[in-house]
């Protein structure tokens, strides 16, 4: 009772009511306002500022700059030359659904995805798995897997043509099995042929991403399995795949990503041909708006492309959350 007595004493010859000013009651307000838009460490903030900026210069503001150019009609014009841009609706939207490469391309796109994605998830499976149990060379082997995925892809593509061309190694080997049209002139082989080429150049990537979801596997899983009774094809099934299960998903993303921007194969194997047969949209998108002047057209493309990727990226993610 004594010490109360004295703290009263004392805050009363020191002015103090116990109540706050409003200034002071403003602070911790602002300081947590603060902290809800940068953070607790705004450090990190001023950081990540230089890529923030980046991505919004190079990605976001083309990409609004696309949505507009698809809803309008558009035309690059001389530097300084002002033109009226007209609001056309949804007119450059029918023009590129009622064309007929748009539909090729898209179709080309799609026989493209249903052999990369699977191939890519099972070679990248089943390579990793075996270079997971590599004793000796293993880091060399590392190497041999991703030097492809480095290299140009015009250094690349200039091999495979100098492999599948009409007097290339591969239809001499095959002498009178050699296909007619051979293979980059032939329209039924030329998309797959593609679909493998770029399997075959970033599969050392998806090797390395296996690689280390295989190598946090426990292994105490794998002898239990084996302890079990367990043959090597059920360790893989029970302990192996679900263990490499939110990789898997993660590839198949990437791989659909991917997919949507092909432009460089096509483009210098075929420029798109025989007859379309090896079309992308992404490369359709590059003929329209640059090579023919119809920007508006080239974006309204783009924008249906973005949407169909981001769609079948959406399913796949849902459908092996699901699975997993």
């Amino acid at each position: 009772m004594r010490s109360v007595a004295m703290t009263r004493v004392a805050d009363r010859a020191s002015g103090s009511t116990g109540v706050l000013s409003p200034q002071a009651a403003a602070a911790p307000r602002r300081k947590r306002r603060v902290h809800r838009w940068l953070g607790e460490n705004p450090i990190g903030l001023l950081l990540s500022s230089p890529y923030v900026a980046f991505v919004v210069v190079v990605f976001l503001v083309p990409f609004c700059f696309g949505i507009w150019m698809s809803f309008h009609e558009f035309f690059f014009t001389a530097p300084g030359v002002a033109v009226p841009h007209p609001f056309v609706g949804f007119d450059n939207f029918a023009t590129v659904l009622g064309d007929r490469q748009v539909r090729q391309a898209f179709v080309n796109l799609l026989i493209f995805l249903v052999i990369n994605v699977p191939l890519t998830v099972v070679l990248g499976l089943l390579l990793s798995s075996g270079l997971n149990a590599v004793v000796h060379w293993k880091g060399f082997f590392r190497v041999a897997y991703y030097i492809p995925y480095v290299t140009a892809s015009v250094a690349t593509i200039a091999v495979w043509i100098f492999l599948f061309n009409g007097n290339g190694v591969v239809n001499s080997l095959l002498g009178s099995l050699a296909p007619d049209p051979t293979w980059l002139a032939n329209p039924a082989i030329i998309m797959p042929l593609i679909a493998v080429y770029v399997t075959w150049k970033n599969l050392g990537f998806y090797i390395l991403l296996y690689l280390a979801a295989l190598q946090n596997v426990p292994e105490e899983q794998y002898e239990a399995a084996q302890l079990d009774g367990a043959g090597r094809w059920q360790r893989f099934r029970s302990v192996t795949l679900p263990g490499v299960a939110p990789v898997t998903s993660l590839v198949i993303l990437l791989t659909i990503i991917t997919t949507g921007q092909i432009f460089t194969e096509p483009y210098l194997l075929t420029g798109g041909g025989p007859n379309g047969a090896s079309l992308t949209p992404a490369l359709l998108m590059y003929q329209k708006g640059i090579q023919q002047g119809q920007p508006d057209i080239a974006a309204a493309i783009g924008m249906i492309l973005v949407v169909a990727v981001m769609t079948v990226s959406l399913v796949s993610r849902r459908l092996t959350e699901r699975k997993n």
